[in-house]
């Protein structure tokens, strides 16, 4: 595997990590909630892990060497849901339900994706009842 392609699935790991700790920690259907959520509803730690999280994700993506638009629309995802949080109460309930950092992730991953091929999930550690084996997908 190449310097590159090692880096790139690297970020989407990462990637992976973060989307799912900011918006999936717990999910119902298509809805979820993650730290960002219910930090959200503490004031200034709620941006500040918003920011927190989006500023790892941009430098992932950078490392990734995302391409410019990737980047942009990951930017944009990501000041929305920090800008979200600052007006308490309603900006609360935007940034709790705004999946910013899963969609940012997301528009990474897709990138990665396109440009290296799928990644490889390692397997779960630690979950009775939901053993999955490692996820191997043939890259193209």
């Amino acid at each position: 595997m190449s310097e590159d392609r090692e880096k790139a699935h690297g970020a989407w790991r990462a990637a992976e990590r973060i989307k799912r700790l900011s918006d999936r920690l717990v999910g119902v259907g298509p809805f979820g909630v993650g730290l960002d959520g219910v930090l959200a509803w503490v004031p200034f730690a709620g941006t500040a892990y918003s920011v927190g999280a989006g500023a790892l994700l941009m430098y992932h993506g950078l490392m990734a060497k995302a391409s410019l638009p990737t980047l942009a629309r990951m930017g944009a995802y990501l000041v929305l849901d920090s800008a979200a949080s600052v007006p308490p109460v309603v900006g609360w309930v935007v940034d709790t339900l705004f999946p910013g950092h899963l969609m940012a992730a997301g528009a990474l991953q897709k990138d990665i994706e396109a440009r290296h091929g799928p990644s490889e999930l390692p397997a779960r550690r630690g979950r009775r009842g939901k053993g999955r084996s490692a996820v191997k997908v043939r890259a193209g």
